[in-house]
Order: C-alpha cells, then structure tokens, then sequence
C-alpha cells in the first residue's frame, strides 16, 4: 500500500482538517515542513505532481513575500527558491498519494488522490 504524506502545519485548520480526515482512512506521514523544509527540488516535484506554477503554491500574503520583493509574476525558480529558504510561504497542505498531489483547499480536495 502507498504512503500517503501530508506537509502538515498544526496552527492551520485546514491542514487539520485535512490531516484528520487522511487520519479516517488510514497510516499517513505527517511532516511538519515548517521544521523539516522541502528541498528546492522536492517543492519542483509536488509543483509538477499538482501541475500548478509556482506561484500558485505561494503564500503571497505572508510578510517575507513582500520583503523578498516577490510577485506572483517572479520568475519560477527565485520563487521556488524562496519557497525552500521561507517554507512559510508553501501554501499548505499538501497530500502525496499514489503518485499524486493535491493541495487540502478545500480538505476534500485531498480524497481525489487516496
């Protein structure tokens, strides 16, 4: 049986939610990404396994957004870099399962790919 993992932030209620309802339906991995930040290349590959830009996984209204100067028209790779350095600004949560990925917004959102 596939691994399910969730980039888990506990002070968010969607993620949560989202945890608890994975938690209904069997084992999953938790990482706290905050402590544990993906890579630069792990951020590239749940990109391409939720087939959105980078931009589209950015916290934008998180404050180093805006002292990094970034925009959601930055280029992908400073985006994705910045997301590795400040993994505040990976929106979240994001659940892998069976090769897949899908981000718990809604929490529902994430039973598509189990």
């Amino acid at each position: 049986m596939a691994v399910t993992e969730i980039w888990h932030n506990p002070r968010c209620s969607k993620s949560r939610q989202t945890l608890a309802l994975l938690q209904e339906r069997g084992d999953v991995e938790v990482r706290l990404y905050l402590q544990d930040a993906p890579t630069a290349d792990e951020i590239s590959a749940a990109l391409k396994a939720l087939s959105l830009p980078a931009a589209k996984l950015m916290r934008r209204g998180e404050a180093v957004f805006k002292e990094l100067r970034l925009a959601k028209e930055t280029d992908e790779a400073k985006l994705i870099e910045a997301m590795a350095a400040h993994p505040i600004l990976i929106e979240r949560p994001v659940v892998f399962a069976n090769g897949k990925a899908a981000l718990g917004r809604p929490p529902e959102a994430v039973l598509d790919i189990l």
